[in-house]
């Protein structure tokens, strides 16, 4: 059928629902944060984690969970996805490999919400797991990013697409692993965490690099 080809009707309203999920997944995560903090008695947003607001324990911690990292982490999944069936196989090899980072990136930023940690003991394993998925993020991150400016600088179309990745590779590192000696760790966390939801707000809201037409 017709509709079921690339480019047919249901991949256009595909796009068209991740151009609205982005900015609206962006805005939700941050109004979450905000929000769910201001009313956590107690919670100090320039020296408690994000994460806390989701713990083990911690009232509507489920809600927190599934909208500042769950669903963030599955948008992500979905735009790695487009990307890599819009690229094709003859795209280069960092923009493919860039796209699988993006698509691990996606799934360790919702594993922390699927593996809240526990406040009560920073030594549990629920704890551990939380870190683990924290660390797994900012990693694929970093390279995602980086892999996705490198591959797409030269496609078609994809210049600008390719700046905005260029440019959170840097930040993104430098918010994970270098302000928190200038910062407290507390609000360098949360400038990466800014940084990705509107770096995914943008890949939503822009097709991306896609392969070039042939005859």
């Amino acid at each position: 059928m017709a509709a079921q080809r690339p480019g047919g009707e249901w991949v256009n309203r595909y796009d068209q629902a991740l151009r609205y999920a982005g900015p609206l997944l962006a805005v939700a995560a941050l109004a979450a944060v905000v929000g769910f903090g201001h009313a956590l008695p107690g919670y100090l947003p320039w020296s408690h984690p994000v994460a806390l607001l989701g713990a083990r324990g911690i009232p509507h911690a489920w809600a927190f969970d599934l909208l500042a990292f769950i669903s963030p982490g599955a948008l992500a999944v979905l735009l790695a996805l487009r990307l890599l069936r819009r690229a094709g196989r003859a795209a280069p090899w960092a923009l493919r490999v860039g796209g699988q980072a993006l698509l691990l990136a996606g799934l360790a930023f919702a594993g922390m919400g699927l593996l809240p940690l526990d406040p009560a003991d920073p030594q549990a394993l629920a704890t551990r797991l939380h870190a683990s998925a924290w660390l797994l993020w900012v990693v694929a991150l970093v390279v995602a990013a980086g892999l996705l400016a490198a591959g797409a600088w030269r496609w078609p179309g994809a210049r600008g697409w390719a700046g905005a990745a260029l440019a959170v590779a840097p930040l993104a590192a430098l918010g994970a692993f270098a302000l928190d000696a200038l910062l407290s760790a507390a609000v360098a966390q949360r400038l990466v965490f800014v940084l990705w939801w509107a770096w995914l707000a943008l890949l939503a809201c822009s097709p991306g690099p896609r392969a070039p037409r042939t005859a």
